[in-house]
Formats: C-alpha cells, sequence, structure tokens
C-alpha cells in the first residue's frame, strides 16, 4: 500500500513538472528545456495493427490483424534495441532517441524491445515518463526489461516506481511480474496467429547486476565470489513450467527470451584479446552477421538457463550489455543474438576502438516471423543516418 501510496505522489509530481516543461518547449519554439529529448526528436505517430487480445497477469495475448479484422499470419517484424544509456548529456539523449525514432519510422515495425540500460538519469522517473509518452504518441506496443544500470537494488521502490511508470502507458507490455521471482520485469508476451497458435512466445526476465552474498550459499559458490548476475533457479522454473502450460492449451510453438546480461554459451562463439582487432569465430557457433570487439560479460557461474531454453525447444536468445558486440549466431539450433545499441553517452566503438562514427555499430536488430515459422535477424544501423 506504501507503495502504490508514494509512486501516485511521485507520479503526480513527475507529470506536473514536465507539463510545466512542455509549456517552456512551445514559448522557446522547441529549443528549450533541453532535457526533453522525446519533444526534441521528430517523433510523429506511426500507429499499428497489433492489437491485445488478452491481458491475465503476467501474460500479454496479441496479434497482428487483417482490414477486415481477422488474425494476420503475415511478416511479424521485431524491432529491438539496448543499452541507450540516457543520463544527463542531454545532446546525446537527444541523437540517441532520434536516431531510434527513425528507425521505428521507416521499418513501421509491430513491436518494439528493448533489453535493459535505457534510462539511467538521476531523473529517472522523469526521463521514464517522457520516453513512456513517447511511445504512446508513435503508437506502436513495446516491452522492456531492466539492466545492470538502472537501479542497483532487486525489489526496492525506485524499480518498482520505474517499473510502474513504463506499465502504466497502453501502449508497454512490461509487467512486474509474479513476486515471487527475482527482481521486476519477468513477464510473457505471447504472439498469436490464426487459428488461435502462438506463432512465437517471447519471455522476458530480470537478469540483474551483480551476484549478492546471499546467493553464495544457495548455489553452492566462494563467499567470496564475484561476478554479474545469472538468472535464478526460480526463474528457469518459471520459464519451463510456463512453455509445459502454455503448450497445453496451444499446442507447440517455439519461444524467444529477452534479458540484458547474456548466458555463458555465448563466450562460446569468439576467442581472442580484444584490442582494436576484433576477436576471431570459434566454430563453435555459426555466425550469421556481426563482431566482436570485446570480451562477453556473462556471470562466471552458469545456472543453466540456455539448456532450460534447448530442452523446451526455445529459438532464440535475446540481450544487451556489451555495447562493442553486434553477433548473430546459431548454438544447438538456437539463435544468439546480440541487439544493437544505441548509446552514445558511454563505450562505444569510438571512444574504444577510435573506429570513425560510420563505423560504429549503434543501431536496431530486425527480427521478423514469417507465416511459414522462419525467423530471419538483421541488424539494421544508424549510421544509415548520418
Amino acid at each position: 500500500m506504501f507503495y502504490r501510496i508514494w509512486a501516485f505522489v511521485r507520479q503526480t509530481l513527475v507529470r506536473i513538472h514536465l507539463a510545466f516543461a512542455g509549456c517552456i518547449h512551445k514559448i522557446s519554439g522547441g529549443r528549450l528545456p533541453k532535457s526533453l529529448f522525446a519533444k526534441r526528436s521528430g517523433v510523429e505517430k506511426v500507429g499499428t495493427s497489433v492489437k491485445v487480445i488478452e491481458r491475465n497477469g503476467y501474460i500479454t495475448n496479441i496479434a497482428k490483424f487483417n482490414p477486415d479484422g481477422s488474425i494476420s499470419d503475415d511478416d511479424f517484424v521485431i524491432l529491438s534495441s539496448t543499452d541507450f544509456h540516457y543520463d544527463e548529456d542531454h545532446e546525446m539523449n537527444q541523437k540517441t532517441t532520434t536516431m531510434f525514432v527513425n528507425h521505428i519510422k521507416d521499418v513501421k515495425p509491430d513491436l518494439v524491445v528493448l533489453t535493459g540500460d535505457v534510462i539511467l538519469s538521476k531523473f529517472q522517473q522523469i526521463d521514464a515518463i517522457q520516453f513512456a509518452r513517447m511511445m504512446e504518441e508513435i503508437g506502436i506496443y513495446w516491452a522492456i526489461v531492466f539492466g545492470n544500470h538502472e537501479v542497483r537494488e532487486e525489489k526496492g521502490f525506485y524499480k518498482y516506481l520505474l517499473m510502474k511508470s513504463f506499465s502504466d502507458y497502453e501502449h508497454c507490455l512490461a509487467v512486474h511480474g509474479p513476486d515471487e521471482l527475482y527482481g521486476y520485469g519477468n513477464y510473457i508476451v505471447n504472439i498469436m496467429g490464426s487459428g488461435n497458435k502462438i506463432r512465437q512466445s517471447l519471455f522476458f526476465f530480470d537478469s540483474g547486476r551483480d551476484v549478492r552474498k546471499e546467493y553464495t550459499a544457495q548455489y553452492g559458490l566462494p563467499e567470496d565470489f564475484e561476478s554479474y548476475d545469472f538468472l535464478k533457479k526460480e526463474q528457469i522454473d518459471f520459464y519451463k513450467n510456463n512453455v509445459d502450460l502454455l503448450e497445453k492449451k496451444y499446442g507447440k510453438f517455439g519461444s524467444m527470451m529477452y534479458f540484458h546480461i547474456p548466458v555463458p554459451e555465448f563466450e562460446l562463439a569468439f576467442e581472442g584479446s580484444g584490442g582494436a582487432e576484433e576477436y576471431k569465430q570459434t566454430g563453435n557457433v555459426e555466425i550469421l552477421y556481426g563482431k566482436q570487439y570485446e570480451s562477453v560479460g556473462c556471470a562466471k557461474f552458469n545456472s543453466g538457463m540456455f539448456d532450460a531454453a534447448l530442452e523446451k525447444g526455445a529459438t532464440a536468445i535475446f540481450c544487451g550489455h556489451d555495447h562493442n558486440n553486434d553477433w548473430c549466431g546459431i548454438y544447438k539450433g538456437i539463435r544468439l543474438v546480440y541487439n544493437l545499441p544505441q548509446n552514445y553517452n558511454l563505450y562505444h566503438l569510438g571512444t574504444n576502438m577510435g573506429f570513425p562514427e560510420e563505423k560504429w555499430n549503434q543501431g536496431v536488430t530486425l527480427t521478423t516471423l514469417h507465416a511459414d515459422g522462419s525467423i530471419d535477424n538483421a541488424p539494421r544501423y544508424n549510421s544509415m543516418y548520418l
């Protein structure tokens, strides 16, 4: 109850602030305040033929519809990106947003997915609400998970409030998820096809930040164990149990996972020492596109999420976190996909490698679900808008 009351107060104050800032924006002819990255980034309505069929707790069913009102099995396009790293650099925030909006306007995707480290500024709630409002104006459904930088807590108030600031808006499909699971933002979005079939079931997870001491004993790890976080047993069980339940209702389907920190299996694709040279392919993973310029920032402990994905017939795992990696490959029949990052505020191929901007890897990743059940992935780089 406390969370709900305090969240209402905080969000009301934020909306008052944004209303005042909007007046200044109008009076200044769009020049001020520079913190309004959404209003200064060429946002316009795109719209969608996708509709929500059903919302039931942590599960939402959506589908693409034909003009006659029937469910369409035409290509379903998911535009995903990661690591916007919105902070106090207003000019870079605007550049990030402008590029992102350009992709949406040109691609006109059916769904947008963001895999964490999006809003990190001192004014997170202000930026979260203006971002959600921007997506409402665009009029496309979107989903999001937390990264390791949004908030440094597992289930504290500010993490709760950040998710609420997104999920209060109609076109946001993200929800807090079951209370018994680690973190916030563990939920499912089913993309439905004709005949009441699931085309793909999308599972979203909070992959945490760093391993907490409370989990070292639970998983038999050394007391001094330090690592990026890993997906917990209850999250893996959540995935397996819900696949089983959904298959009983809808029949067999493919599933795709979205979370921030990569699973350790991403380390099997490349080897090398980094630096200005790209890592070399190992041959263990069939690389479809992209390169690796930094080591995989995964947990040092493998909790078994990939094995669960393999057991349950998953088709793809999408992550973010490692800004200099943009590859997509297939390992044991599952696509391992680095979403292209959008950030200009933190490290990237310019700051780390000295590459000219036309060779940077900021952009979006397109995933196309075809009527025959096949899937395509493709990178779309910001350099096309330079």
